[in-house]
């Protein structure tokens, strides 16, 4: 959360979770990128479209659905944070319901997959039966690739579902980490504060470096494809 700014646009930008989204959104590229022709316009569309569904709408959905309270929900009512998420949501779709149509209808099935998952996950729906890492690497950290690469192609391959894996992989390491961090970070309980700032700088450190590298090789591979 920045420490400039009107406290709104401070707890906006907060509710983006911009290290976790920029991950999610390089995920998409490096999808995009395996493509045997890149078409930029669709890259363009598929980062719009997963900053939409997934840096707005998913997470003001995950304000509105978690049992723990989010900071962001004592600036925004839920009837703000709902109306973001919708409005959200609607654009992402309407955008990429535009590529399906015309271009590629086999991503149709990630589009239904991702729309399942924004609402199981976030609201915590069928008793948290969606809401686990298992989940959220496969959703968040696998699907991505796939609709970059689906979105360039109209098909899957092989080495696509290999490269989906291993980033719900990276994902599955990034919720690992960021589960405890953000316990430490809530509870003031611990017998030796220093051990739990030592502990927390930690996996702070774990965190910023994986979504920075997995950032960094997505604007990698984008300008590799581009100048090569």
């Amino acid at each position: 959360m920045p420490g400039f700014g009107p406290e709104r646009f401070r707890f906006f930008v907060g509710l983006l979770f911009l290290p976790y989204t920029g991950m999610v959104l390089a995920f998409t590229v490096i999808g995009s990128m395996m493509a045997p022709r890149v078409y930029w316009d669709r890259v363009a569309a598929i980062v719009v479209i997963y900053f939409l569904a997934l840096g707005i709408g998913a997470h003001a959905l995950d304000a509105l659905g978690s049992k723990s309270v989010k900071p962001w929900g004592t600036v925004f009512s839920r009837r703000q944070l709902g109306l973001l998420a919708a409005a959200s949501l609607v654009g992402a779709y309407a955008i990429g319901i535009y590529y399906m149509i015309l271009y590629t209808p086999l991503l149709w099935t990630v589009a239904l997959l991702e729309g399942f998952f924004v609402f199981a996950y976030n609201l915590e729906l069928f008793d948290g039966r969606f809401h686990t890492d298992a989940w959220f690497a496969f959703s968040w950290g696998g699907l991505p690739v796939l609709a970059g690469y689906i979105l360039q192609t109209n098909q899957v391959s092989i080495a696509a579902f290999v490269i989906a894996v291993s980033t719900g992989l990276l994902s599955l390491v990034e919720i690992k980490a960021s589960r405890p961090y953000k316990e430490l970070k809530r509870t003031a309980s611990a017998a030796d504060p220093s051990e739990r700032a030592w502990i927390t700088g930690k996996l702070e450190d774990v965190l910023k470096f994986l979504s920075l590298g997995v950032i960094v090789l997505g604007i990698g591979l984008a300008l590799w494809r581009w100048i090569g």
